[in-house]
């Protein structure tokens, strides 16, 4: 909504309030102004002139010379291209020094070899946007009327010497639609009174029940429905000052009585609609419900079909109307109307809305009546219009305003506790300061006993229940001066539980290992949903997808996080390392809701490190995807317990993928994407693991224990054992573990050799065995009774051999 700030003052005292004070004050109180606009900010100079001569210019086809009166004691030679200059005219000058919008200055210039003292002015060129010109100066220079001054400024006459506040509206302040409904609204923050103006007119020249008679067939989407017939209309410009504040508030002026129903629909915030009487084709004006397959040429020259829905106005025969929304063009109002029947109607918002959205047509008219206007207003407006059509269309108003009238809207009666005011407010607030706040408001309140009964006046349809008194209550009485309080009453700190510390942990851990989080969309297609999920079942599908895309819920994170990653490798960023901890959704038979379960996956890809001035880097492999993974089940003290076996996985690599076991039971898969997917994808080599968080967060992490450090020296044996290539490496170093007892205190592999010195089949894995005794400084024969052991148990379980 724009609110002139000049238009305002026609409704309330803005004395002392300057528009951006204004702004300040409106915003506090609960409307936001998302902007103030001083139109003539950085325009300085500018005149009316009078073309006292127009010539073409000798040298130039398109140029034209004009001699121009502006108030200076002699005229001055003006070079102007415009098309519709002409001489006679009263145009926008801008003298030499004068300064345009962007900072533009007016100097003196040459053109052609002919001296040129200024510049002739369209409105586009005074900051006015070019949708808002009138049709006839849209292409050209803007002519004023005829009894402008020379020399008077001409801003003032256009009215830019002006703001305007731009007003964020939420969908319930449908009350603030309007000027009269600003006004009302600065009124009660400023503590003054709000005015509505006078419609007062000479009626005569007859009775409008002989022209014409109202029949409201659907009364449910029409209850009440007002005609005024005005006559001898004569149709053309309206006053300036008229255009100026339509311009002003978003609206193209068009003509008189176009520019007077805008006008009023900007101020009282109630749509009205003028037909040319004589093209309406009847004495009668029947409202009802369209018939199937019906159509009507709108006023923008489509023709629509209409339904069983959608509200019409007719002449009894055929549509002239699509109630609320766009007028027919077989009774549009043109140059040729002499008489003109007004409507002003109550229309019922899900109807209007309802036909809007079926035909693409939304108007500042329709925008009203889906919100809803004030009821008491609609005989108002049309008084209001008929008045402005009188004074400056030159018409007569004919006596009387056929109507139907079913309306039932009655006025909101609230009762309310000072005490439930000042205990949602957390704060007290005194009888006198409720009541004058009421008062404020136009609301009447009675006060009894403690308890007010408020009458709400129908404008405010948004106030229906205590809480919304108690919020008019606030914003008036002031926000910043309501006292911050903290609940009376015992407190107990927050505090997070077991499973929200170990998840906040797991994001600690990845991202200062590396990795970025990121947050990818659970709604996915069909094929994508299942891919690398580590539970499946039947497809959780939505009832209305907006796309085949976003149609079923992920099983899975890895396929929208590869999606994300290759976003990022198609933009030259060759290094990512991301993570999500999410929900993935599994059907359940029988239960319409699926179960969610939360997943931790990571993909990684390209470069791990890269230190290019010690020529050193390295790639992502998979024993870093295994190290992020062994450090974050450290950190989850689960280390011990989890343990991976080489696995095949669809869309994984056969020889680079395993899943991960808790006691036994898979709870992830780690390793590299298959080839084939890599280059389907366009990713480099590329590695994912994906977990079951929820299963991992509810463990019990091992106790923790710390050990001295040992006294006595360690004794490390190195064995290399020769097996068959189907023999997991994993398998045998654990094997070794258990054998060697409680003086085998670490095992790990260095070596792996397979070449022509075996055997085919065979391959020699080395293992570095280190023994130590806390207690005592180990022998020989210690060490040597343990290793054989050792020995016995990889030959009986492996047929292992020691490689010579």
């Amino acid at each position: 909504m724009f609110v002139s700030y000049k238009w305002l003052q026609e409704y309330v005292d803005l004395s002392g309030v300057t528009p951006e004070q204004l702004a300040e004050k409106i915003t506090r109180s609960g409307i936001e102004v998302e902007a103030v606009d001083v139109l003539d900010e950085g325009i300085s100079g500018v005149v009316i002139g009078h073309v006292v001569s127009r010539e073409q210019h000798p040298d130039a086809d398109k140029l034209n010379k004009c001699l121009v009166d502006i108030g200076a004691e002699e005229p001055v030679q003006i070079i102007c291209g415009a098309h519709n200059v002409d001489q006679g005219q009263k145009v926008a000058v801008a003298k030499v020094g004068a300064v345009l919008p962007g900072n533009f200055k007016i100097k003196k210039a040459k053109l052609r070899g002919e001296e040129s003292h200024g510049m002739i002015c369209s409105l586009q060129e005074l900051g006015v946007e070019g949708k808002l010109v009138p049709k006839e100066f849209a292409e050209g220079i803007f002519v004023f009327p005829s009894d402008a001054e020379p020399g008077m400024n001409a801003l003032e006459k256009l009215n830019l010497n002006d703001a305007v506040l731009e007003l964020g509206l939420t969908p319930n302040r449908a009350d603030a639609l309007s000027m009269l409904g600003v006004a009302h609204e600065v009124a009660a923050i400023l503590g003054r009174e709000a005015k509505y103006p006078e419609a007062v007119y000479p009626a005569g020249g007859g009775k409008a029940s002989d022209y014409i008679s109202v029949k409201v067939e659907a009364v449910k989407e029409n209850p009440r429905y007002i005609a005024k017939v005005i006559k001898n209309v004569k149709v053309g410009p309206s006053p300036l000052w008229m255009q100026t504040r339509l311009m002003a508030a978003g609206i193209r002026p068009h003509n008189n009585v176009v520019d007077i129903t805008n006008y009023v629909l900007m101020e009282y915030g109630q749509p009205l609609h003028a037909f040319d009487y004589d093209r309406f084709g009847s004495k009668e004006v029947v409202v009802r419900l369209a018939e199937k397959g019906e159509t009507i040429v709108t006023l923008d020259g489509q023709e629509r079909e209409l339904s069983e829905e959608h509200l019409v106005i007719t002449n009894g025969r055929e549509p002239v109307a699509l109630a609320g929304v766009m007028g027919g063009a077989n009774s549009e109002v043109s140059e040729e109307t002499t008489t003109v029947l007004l409507e002003s109607a109550y229309f019922e918002g899900q109807s209007i809305r309802r036909a809007s959205k079926d035909h693409g047509l939304r108007s500042e008219a329709s925008a009203r009546f889906e919100k809803g206007v004030a009821p008491e207003r609609v005989p108002l407006a049309a008084e209001r219009a008929a008045q402005l059509l009188a004074e400056y269309a030159g018409g007569e108003v004919l006596e009387g305003s056929p109507e139907s009238n079913e309306m039932t809207v009655e006025p909101a009666v609230i009762s309310i506790s000072t005490q439930k005011i000042s205990s949602v407010l957390g704060m007290f607030v005194s009888d006198e300061d409720v009541q004058s706040i009421f008062d404020r408001l136009g609301f009447q309140a009675a006060l009894e006993g403690g308890i007010f009964t408020v009458t709400v006046p129908t404008r405010r349809g948004d106030i229906t229940i205590e809480e919304d008194l108690v919020e008019e209550v606030a914003r008036l009485y002031g926000y910043d001066n309501i006292i911050s309080t903290l609940p009376v009453m015992e407190t107990k700190p927050g505090t997070l539980t077991s499973y929200q510390e170990k998840r906040r942990s797991v994001r600690r851990f990845l991202e200062g290992a590396g990795l970025y989080q990121s947050i990818t969309y659970s709604l996915t297609n069909e094929e994508r949903a299942v891919q690398f999920a580590l539970e499946k079942t039947s497809l959780t599908k939505l009832a209305m997808p907006m796309s085949e895309e976003r149609s079923v819920l992920r099983q899975s994170l890895l396929p929208q996080m590869l999606e994300a990653v290759k976003y990022n490798l198609a933009r030259q960023n060759d290094r990512v390392a991301i993570y999500e901890i999410g929900s993935v959704f599994l059907a359940q038979s029988g239960e319409s809701q699926p179960l969610e379960k939360e997943r931790l996956a990571g993909v990684i890809t390209g470069l791990w490190h890269l230190h290019p001035w010690q020529s050193e880097k390295k790639a992502v492999d998979y024993f870093v995807a295994k190290g992020i993974l062994d450090g974050l089940f450290q950190e989850l003290g689960l280390l011990e317990k989890v343990e991976y076996k080489q696995a095949k996985a669809e869309g994984m690599h056969p020889g680079r993928t395993a899943e991960l076991l808790l006691d036994g039971r898979k709870i992830g898969l780690i390793g590299q994407l298959h080839p084939t997917v890599q280059k389907d994808l366009d990713l480099t080599e590329t590695y994912v693991f994906e977990l079951a968080l929820s299963e991992l967060l509810q463990q019990n992490e091992a106790s923790l224990v710390y050990q001295a450090i040992p006294r006595f020296p360690s004794i490390t044996r190195d064995i290399a054992l020769v097996l068959s290539k189907e023999i997991v490496a994993g398998e045998v170093k654990n094997a070794i573990a258990k054998a060697g007892g409680s003086l085998l205190k670490e095992v790990s592999i260095f070596d792996l050799y397979e070449g022509d010195r075996l055997e085919d089949g065979l391959k020699s894995i080395a293992f570095s065995l280190k023994y130590y005794d806390p207690e005592r400084t180990l022998t020989d024969e210690d060490v040597t009774a343990a290793h054989e052991r050792v020995m016995a148990a990889v030959q009986e379980k492996f047929g292992a051999a020691l490689r010579s």
